[in-house]
């Protein structure tokens, strides 16, 4: 997305002023209303609305209530340019100010801070979808495996999206994106452990050993992240040292792996990489969230 410099949307914004001052003026009598100054009025609004630096910055933004100002902006433009062809310059000039006034609305809705704002937004609505329906699968491969704490990932990951839903109403987007990154990542870290070594996996049908060791790194991947945003405020002590011993061993583990992949060995790399995330998983538990593995 490009953003425009505000000092071009200042430089803009002081014309559109200045054209208001001026209609004002005209309105208290000071200045007489004049045809001829009324359709360079009609031109330089019609600039302003459709290819201003303030226009493109409404068209970049995407922002819903910013391209709702501009369209208003150009429907009292165009009754402007209607009320001067009936001869009616007073209500002409008050339209253009009106139409002016829009076009401004809706550039500072669709500032470079609001358009941030509501990518973050986007961004977390369609990283909290995917974290549903990554909870709701989840729950089905538990049920189909049983065991007495198969689901306790769901329900850590629905408890970390309550948390963060919360932070998000409460204005604190970027902390509750991270509650719902550690959502995702549990689930996703509790999904590839399930189906490790099962008929699970072996049903995503992978068309080579190659296909299936790149499955593998980013099911390590997945588990690194976790560890990562999981410890990032809970080392010291025992756990500090059970931690570092794991995350230590999947490293070493995780270069062998990819020393064997480089030799055209992915099925040794691949059980190699199997070794290596479930000492990540040990790491994972120690630090209190439970996954299969």
């Amino acid at each position: 997305m490009t953003l425009v410099a505000p000092s071009r949307l200042l430089r803009t914004g002081l014309c559109a002023l200045a054209l208001c001052a001026a209609a004002a003026a005209s309105a208290q009598g000071r200045v007489p209303l004049d045809r001829e100054q009324l359709e360079r009025k009609l031109a330089s609004t019609s600039t302003l609305i459709e290819s201003s630096s303030g226009a493109k910055q409404i068209e970049a933004s995407g922002a819903g209530e910013a391209v709702a100002r501009r369209a208003k902006a150009r429907e009292l433009h165009a009754k402007a340019g209607e009320a001067l062809r009936a001869g009616d310059l007073e209500g002409s000039s008050k339209l253009l100010d009106e139409a002016s006034r829009a076009m401004f609305e809706g550039v500072r809705l669709a500032a470079p801070q609001q358009v941030a704002d509501a990518k973050q937004r986007t961004d977390y609505n369609a990283r909290l979808e995917s974290t549903r329906a990554l909870v709701d699968a989840q729950k089905r491969i538990a049920k189909e495996k049983g065991g007495p704490r198969a689901g306790e990932p769901a329900v850590q990951a629905e408890a970390l999206i309550a948390e963060g839903e919360k932070l998000v109403a409460a204005g604190r987007l970027a902390d509750g994106r991270a509650k719902l990154e550690q959502a995702y990542l549990t689930v996703k870290a509790a999904i590839g452990s399930a189906r490790e070594g099962d008929t699970l996996v072996r049903s995503l049908n992978f068309a080579t050993p190659a296909e299936e060791y790149h499955y593998e790194i980013d099911r390590n991947d997945t588990h690194r992240m976790l560890v990562d945003m999981l410890l990032k405020d809970k080392r010291g002590g025992t756990l500090d040292a059970m931690v570092d011993q794991a995350v230590t061993a999947s490293a070493r583990l995780r270069k062998q792996a990819e020393a064997e992949a480089a030799r055209n060995d992915h099925k040794s790399g691949i059980k190699t990489l199997e070794e290596s995330t479930r000492e990540l998983v040990k790491a994972i538990r120690a630090a209190g969230v439970y996954i299969p593995g």
